[in-house]
């Protein structure tokens, strides 16, 4: 059987720690910040881009690897007889899964999946991924069962403030003065069979209590979690609103991993700062 390698795209926002666990290699998306370009989790973070966008006033755009980098990227492995399982950014957000996926027709022996999904939302498909690698299954047929695994992922995010939103495009200025002048946090939900965001429950109210009424909300609301992980996921925020959502969800069920992780550039430039979600799976 052929050695199976394990890929996403940067967006996946594991940190360096899980991407040793679990054999995780990552393709990083291009940040365009003024004239120049970096490579997402590389040579760029978001406080780089915080820090641009309170000096200058400039947010940055962000773009998938074109063909000729996917298939440079994945051809050292395919080279050497392997098979890739690659799990992109949602094809409703990005053009990263097609062009991956013509990456896979010229080379051979790689599987694209669409993760309809972003940040550790496709995470948690990642560890399936690699959990089922581990057990010797064949790349295909792991193909096969994380696809059927994507209605099952969860992933949601309350938003601060949506000064970034605005900024980028994504909502109006009447929106986002309405929201930051009445201190409106609105939950963006990830629809798991695109990858788009559309705008769940509007929150009100100082962020801690805020993050503790959506935790409530988001976990009371599901009747068969799959207990073995969840993660916390932020953009930069305190460590006593991690704490505080970490202690909710000790209270409401007993996953056997609370994982924090940090978004990358990716995420963190279309949120801003203080941003976070929870996100699991359910059986």
């Amino acid at each position: 059987m052929k050695k199976v390698i394990l890929s996403a795209d940067s967006t996946c926002d594991l940190d360096d720690i899980l991407k040793e666990r679990y054999e995780v290699n990552c393709c990083p998306l291009h940040i365009i910040l003024g004239d120049k370009q970096y490579q997402d989790g590389v040579d760029i973070t978001p406080d780089n881009i915080y820090d641009t966008y309170q000096k200058q006033h400039i947010l940055p755009k962000t773009s998938a690897p074109n063909l000729l980098e996917y298939m440079n990227y994945f051809k050292k492995w395919t080279d050497e007889g392997c098979e890739v399982i690659h799990l992109s950014l949602g094809s409703g957000l990005s053009s990263s899964y097609q062009n991956c996926c013509v990456a896979a027709q010229e080379l051979g022996n790689v599987y694209p999946i669409d993760s309809c999904n972003l940040s550790t939302g496709i995470g948690l498909l990642v560890i399936e991924a690699a959990e089922r690698i581990a057990k010797g299954m064949a790349a295909e047929q792991i193909c096969r069962e994380v696809n059927e695994l994507k209605p099952k992922v969860h992933a949601s995010f309350v938003i601060d403030n949506l000064t970034y939103l605005y900024e980028g495009g994504r909502c109006s200025a009447l929106a986002a003065l309405g929201a930051n002048l009445l201190n409106i946090k609105p939950c963006i939900e990830v629809d798991n069979s695109s990858g788009k965001m559309n705008l769940g429950k509007k929150y009100m109210g100082i962020l801690p209590k805020v993050l503790k009424h959506y935790t409530m909300d988001k976990l009371n609301g599901e009747t068969d979690l799959k207990r073995d992980r969840i993660f916390i996921t932020h953009s930069g925020i305190s460590p006593e609103n991690i704490n505080l959502v970490r202690q909710t969800i000790e209270e409401i069920s007993d996953f056997k991993e609370i994982l924090v992780t940090r978004a990358g550039c990716t995420i963190s430039s279309h949120c801003g700062p203080n941003t976070l979600g929870i996100l699991f799976m359910s059986n």
